[in-house]
């Protein structure tokens, strides 16, 4: 990991950071279901607007630029808030300094300190090689393949992965 990486709750005035991350990911449409037009003030409050969840950013401890972003909050309300759920976005230009694995290791070990007894990735998108990886490495497994439930724009139909693991 880059120790240049900082990890922190984001602010309001980190949203600008955040989109400049979010919106190549989003446009590109490899790896998240949200429309690949989703405008900023939807996808603002899709991130940041969640009641419950907590955001993260992975900022350049030199400069502040955001690196990435996270999020986690209850998979399901009730019964089912025990399970945490997360969402991970590195910027495209950022990718191989450990953003994401510094986001992973701070999602984990918040969800773990709020209570959740483990964590649970509805949606992982079968040929996000690097996601599925990394998601591995930090000990989830795949417990399920939805089949041809991604319309990726490259690649087709591909599965879409439900991974979990244990806090």
């Amino acid at each position: 990991m880059d120790h240049r990486i900082h990890v922190r709750r984001a602010t309001d005035e980190d949203w600008p950071g955040i989109w400049q991350a979010l919106e190549p990911v989003l446009r590109a449409g490899e790896t998240y279901t949200y429309p690949r037009d989703i405008t900023e003030d939807e996808a603002r409050t899709v991130w940041t607007g969640t009641p419950g969840a907590r955001v993260l950013v992975a900022a350049d401890a030199a400069d502040g630029r955001v690196l990435g972003t996270a999020k986690y909050l209850p998979n399901h309300p009730g019964a089912g808030a025990h399970v945490a759920n997360a969402s991970f976005v590195v910027a495209p230009d950022a990718g191989g300094r450990g953003v994401g694995r510094a986001l992973g290791h701070a999602v984990l070990d918040g969800a773990r300190a709020e209570g959740y007894r483990a964590m649970v990735f509805n949606a992982v998108v079968e040929t996000n090689d690097r996601a599925v990886a990394l998601w591995r490495s930090l000990g989830f497994t795949v417990l399920a393949t939805v089949p041809e439930a991604f319309d990726h724009p490259t690649h087709g139909l591909v599965g879409l992965h439900i991974m979990h693991r244990t806090l």
